[in-house]
């Protein structure tokens, strides 16, 4: 397979992980822009905020499908890159769509934060790892009522997480080392998260009335 095939590929979990589920969904149930309301971000905590739980969690599940197809399904049919270990090219391709949920087309290049989509794509390809986040990013939310914190450290464990369960994955210190860039992307997509955390100005996610989140 030549480098244009190679890439076509690419571009297509790229576009995949381009859909913006978030701003699609409040169009259709709302009628209203995503971005121009709550935190302004084209994910599934804004819209569990402004347009309500069912949609924030519909939004989440689809956000993770569509990580999660790319490396599951697309990438071992691909047959791309044939002279990386699969779990390299896995890799690659949930990097593009992660890319694409964060740097979509269809909005200026504006997306979501990528936590969700980077969720699905990692449980296609390092499922222990990821389960293993998405515990702590489970015990950091109940703790602190913050999706951004949880995500934070989610995303800051991962590579750790990888040194327990596939330091011996051949391949390991290449994914290693993408699985930092990883994390130094989502960590830095929450920048003006950081920010209201260090003003106490975040707002905290609460599931009954209250509906009080920002991602």
């Amino acid at each position: 397979m030549n480098l244009i095939q190679n890439l076509v590929w690419l571009i297509i979990a790229y576009l995949i992980g381009s859909t913006p589920t978030a701003y699609l969904i409040a169009k259709r149930v709302r009628g209203i822009d995503i971005r121009e309301h709550g935190s302004g971000n084209v994910g599934a905590t804004n819209v569990f905020r402004v347009v309500g739980k069912k949609w924030g969690f519909t939004v989440l599940a689809i956000d993770i499908f569509k990580g999660w197809i790319v490396t599951a399904i697309l990438t071992p049919i691909s047959g791309a890159f044939p002279e990386l270990s699969l779990n390299l090219c896995q890799l690659l391709f949930g990097v593009a769509a992660i890319a694409g949920h964060s740097w979509t087309p269809w909005l200026g290049l504006k997306g979501g934060k990528g936590i969700a989509t980077s969720a699905g794509a990692l449980l296609g390809i390092l499922p222990f790892a990821t389960l293993a986040a998405f515990l702590i990013w489970g015990v950091c939310f109940l703790i602190w009522r913050y999706v951004s914190l949880a995500s934070i450290v989610a995303a800051a464990s991962f590579p750790i997480l990888l040194l327990i369960f596939y330091s011996s994955m051949s391949s390991f210190p290449l994914i290693f080392a993408i699985s930092l860039a990883l994390a130094a992307l989502l960590i830095y997509n929450h920048t003006a998260n950081i920010k209201r955390l260090k003003r106490g100005e975040e707002p905290r996610v609460h599931f009954g009335k209250s509906k009080n989140s920002a991602s």
